[in-house]
């Protein structure tokens, strides 16, 4: 008589509702700190050389606003390490509560901090501090979002899943870049003293639905296991460092890509059009707003492609048009017509953009369970710190040394070169890890 298998289990209603939630709450709060952390981009391009660093030509009050925006990058990865180790050994959402609380602390106080015409010198010196607290909880953000939403995701589904996280960087841009895109109609003089502080001071408001919503949030299941059985790591980063430095280093590299190219092609873009192509300030926003709304449409196809190809294959489908698109771009906004620069910027979106969504479920498969929120924060963070941060004033440098865009240009495709020798070197070492081991040779009876 023949034998069917049995069908398969029905999945749990109740599971797949936690991870439903759990999705929405990593995207409602990455939202909301990726805001905080945006409108400090925007008001570095704009405002707060004028305000805060006074006295200084043009060129240089922008480079130094672009240097206290990298301090924010500096400070993430002390804040992956700090609450990595914190989530590793207590659970991701008590890290998570506390990583959203000092966000909207630090945002509201560069609100409120007075310029140089003030306070003189220690009006700076109080925004490098601001800046660095708000990096510190940005850099212990990431990892946690991401596991809250990659924990609980079913089985084979975490690329897809991580995207909810990852969904809240370009949705909190958006929404910095139309906060400014608003409070950029008063007059210069309003702007300057008070108008740019509107979106810092509005940003409490938001990290309190944020606290509400993380607080109802259930830990992972991965994580209560790990608590249950006694199996976290005293200290992880040792655990990191000494067991897992290669992939570290291929972590590093496969997050160039996703998360430096975006401020070349806003927070430098927007400084390059409007300080030396003649763009209107309003009008740049608004082209940056564009790009950002189709970021919003388009990057989620990334996390699709990923779970529905090989993720390699998706990956080299993402991120080769960078090449030919990236180019394209700067030669559409050097035209000077708005039309062209929107076209370009909106292209130019979907390499990185796609990307950006596979990387967390990629980076969520790197390390084991009591030491993931660690490495994942440190390598992350590190890769923001070395050429995020560092975009918009490299950027600028470059352009100020040469007079040139396309120095510019070599850097983005640099960027994606490095970025393509370490994702797929760490993909081949993630697929050999989880291949099922050999089946055992069967032998024949011995003879009676």
């Amino acid at each position: 008589m023949q034998h069917h298998a049995p069908p398969p289990a029905p999945a749990d209603p109740l599971a797949a509702t936690r991870a439903r939630r759990a999705g929405v709450t990593a995207f409602v709060g990455t939202t909301i700190e990726w805001f905080d952390f945006y409108i400090y981009g925007s008001a570095s391009a704009l405002v707060l050389g004028k305000v805060f660093f006074a006295g200084a030509s043009p060129a240089v009050g922008t480079l130094a606003a672009f240097a206290t925006f990298w301090v924010g990058f500096l400070a993430r990865p002390l804040g992956g390490l700090v609450f990595g180790h914190f989530g590793d050994r207590y659970g991701r959402k008590k890290a998570l509560v506390t990583t959203l609380s000092l966000m909207g602390c630090s945002t509201l106080a560069v609100g409120l901090l007075p310029g140089y015409a003030q306070i003189g010198a220690a009006a700076p010196v109080l925004l490098v501090v601001l800046r660095m607290i708000q990096g510190v909880a940005v850099g212990g953000e990431w990892g946690g979002a991401v596991l809250i939403a990659t924990e609980h995701a079913p089985p084979g589904r975490k690329v897809l899943y991580g995207a909810f996280a990852q969904q809240g960087s370009p949705v909190g841009n958006l929404l910095a870049t139309l906060a400014f895109l608003g409070i950029a109609q008063l007059p210069d003089a309003a702007f300057e003293s008070w108008g740019w502080r509107l979106p810092f001071v509005a940003s409490a408001v938001l990290v309190a639905v944020g606290l509400f919503v993380r607080l109802r949030l259930a830990e992972t299941p991965e994580m209560v296991r790990a608590l249950e059985r006694g199996r976290t790591s005293r200290l992880p980063i040792r655990d990191v460092l000494t067991g897992y430095p290669v992939l570290v280093v291929l972590a590093v590299l496969a997050g160039v890509a996703g998360v430096a190219l975006t401020y070349v092609k806003t927070t430098f873009a927007l400084s390059w059009a409007t300080t030396d192509l003649g763009y209107d300030r309003t009008a740049f926003l608004t082209v940056i707003s564009v790009a950002l709304v189709v970021q919003v449409l388009v990057q989620p196809f990334g996390a699709v492609l990923a779970d529905r190809w090989t993720v390699r294959r998706a990956v080299l489908w993402m991120l080769l048009p960078e090449f030919a698109l990236l180019p394209l771009m700067f030669v559409l906004v050097g035209t000077g017509n708005l039309g062209l620069a929107a076209l370009g910027m909106a292209l130019a979106t979907f390499p990185h953009a796609m990307y950006y969504a596979a990387l967390a479920g990629i980076l969520a498969r790197v390390f084991p369970v009591q030491i993931r929120y660690t490495g994942m924060s440190l390598a992350y963070q590190a890769c923001t710190a070395l050429f995020a941060g560092t975009a918009p004033i490299v950027s600028q440098s470059l352009l100020t040394a040469t007079g040139s865009i396309w120095p510019v240009v070599a850097l983005g495709l640099g960027y994606t070169a490095v970025t393509l020798g370490g994702v797929l070197p760490l993909l081949t070492r993630l697929d050999r890890r989880h291949q099922p081991a050999p089946a055992a040779p069967l032998t024949a009876p011995h003879a009676a």
